[in-house]
């Protein structure tokens, strides 16, 4: 690669390890990072001794969720096929280092040459499946080299990116490694087409397989049906951070009569002690419930300090609100609406095409505000039809856009037969 696109891994390196002494996740990642070599060692003579059939990585547990859908549908009908799943983030690996859908569950290297050439050595894959936003320029680079297919699948672009900027050449050369790109919507396959990417197909986003996937499996959670039953509106508020509850807390305890089942995206210790602070004593955490009958009848608010359940838990909202508006982005809003309930986020959703999607089918509400804040949700908690309006359009946004799976798994591995 460009020697500037190799200083900036060093830069990249080299600040991580500087964050990794105040970080534990960034120490975690590190660490994780180091392991990787060994642990395909380990594991390859085991499940892939001729090397990995498909190499899929994600970035974290969002774009996961992305993937999996091809790894379920790889081992039902190609059940002898090897996979490695590798992830970036450690909160994409803390949460699926045991996922029965791969063989092996490793750590990305940094995009270093060396560190390319003996992952791949390594792995040594038939090919690569990368999801959404994943471009590493060394790695893609050695993979076009090795005449290794290389796919990336659910991609979404936006004029603002630096493919598009007379500057980006770089990493235009970086989207020709891939074999073949699979993008979400007719717009990003114009705006590759426009810098001479036409190896493109339109296929859709596999989330919206996946969480109709999720709803037909959903676990019932009978402590929070007991919960939510008899109140008038429940709200779920799925992957929460501390700005989104500084804004919808304060509507809760202004209406005694809702309840709600709060899913905080992270729940050390200390989050959940200030997150009970700031609920009272009305919260209890759905650890502390073994059972309906556990519950006294006195709890407003259920907070779930576990992993697994926000996706089924949905299902007993009246509304849902879905974090991360107010910081890096917003998380998973597909899992609320394909339950059919009315969702609202906050202004960071730039990035994420269902949200916009959601806002112009009258299926979502976005939040900027307290005032903002108090108007959606007076408006969902008086309003039966206004609830009920909007939750059967993020139900038929869902329906409308199911099937990207099936383009992308019958095109990458077409059967024998055809």
């Amino acid at each position: 690669m460009n020697p500037l696109y190799n200083t900036a891994i060093q830069l990249y390196r080299a600040g991580a390890s500087l964050a990794a002494l105040r970080s534990d996740k960034v120490r975690e990642m590190l660490r994780g990072q180091e392991e990787t070599l060994r642990t395909l060692e380990e594991c390859r003579a085991a499940v892939a001794p001729e090397g990995y059939d498909v190499w899929i990585h994600a970035a974290s547990l969002g774009e996961f969720e992305q993937g999996r859908p091809i790894i379920e549908r790889l081992r039902r009908e190609r059940p002898g096929i090897s996979i490695l799943l590798t992830f970036f983030s450690p909160s994409g690996y803390r949460v699926r280092r045991d996922y029965k859908g791969a063989d092996t569950v490793a750590y990305l290297p940094m995009d270093t040459r060396a560190n390319v050439r003996r992952f791949l050595d390594a792995a040594a894959p038939r090919c690569a499946i990368f999801i959404k936003y994943e471009f590493w320029g060394n790695f893609l680079t050695e993979l076009q080299r090795r005449a290794i297919p290389t796919y990336i699948i659910s991609a979404i672009f936006r004029p603002s990116q630096v493919f598009f900027k007379p500057w980006g050449g770089l990493f235009r050369r970086m989207l020709r490694c891939f074999d073949h790109i699979y993008v979400q919507d007719a717009r990003s396959a114009r705006l590759l087409k426009d810098i001479g990417i036409d190896k493109v197909t339109v296929a859709g986003d596999t989330r919206f397989d996946r969480v109709a996937d999720i709803c037909r499996a959903a676990r019932e959670v009978p402590v929070i049906e007991r919960f939510s039953s008899g109140a008038p509106f429940t709200l779920v508020a799925g992957s929460s951070w501390p700005a989104d509850e500084a804004l919808y807390i304060s509507w809760l305890k202004a209406h005694p009569d809702v309840r709600a089942i709060i899913a905080p995206h992270e729940f050390d210790d200390s989050r959940l002690r200030t997150l009970r602070r700031n609920l009272g004593p009305q919260a209890r955490l759905l650890s502390e419930v073994a059972s309906p009958d556990d519950l006294d009848g006195s709890e407003r608010y259920i907070i779930v300090d576990s992993f697994g359940l926000l996706s089924s838990l949905y299902r007993y909202g009246t509304a849902a609100w879905v974090g991360g508006g107010f910081g890096a982005g917003i998380h998973n809003i597909n899992e609320a609406a394909a339950w059919g309930i009315p969702v609202i986020f906050g202004p960071r959703h730039e990035k994420f095409k269902e949200a916009s999607d959601l806002l112009a089918n009258d299926a979502a509400t976005q939040v900027n505000s307290q005032r903002d804040t108090t108007k959606a949700l007076d408006s969902l908690l008086q309003s039966a039809d206004a609830r009920n309006s909007a939750g059967q359009a993020a139900r038929q946004y869902i329906d409308a856009n199911i099937g990207a799976t099936d383009i992308i798994f019958n095109d990458i591995f077409p059967s024998s037969d055809d």
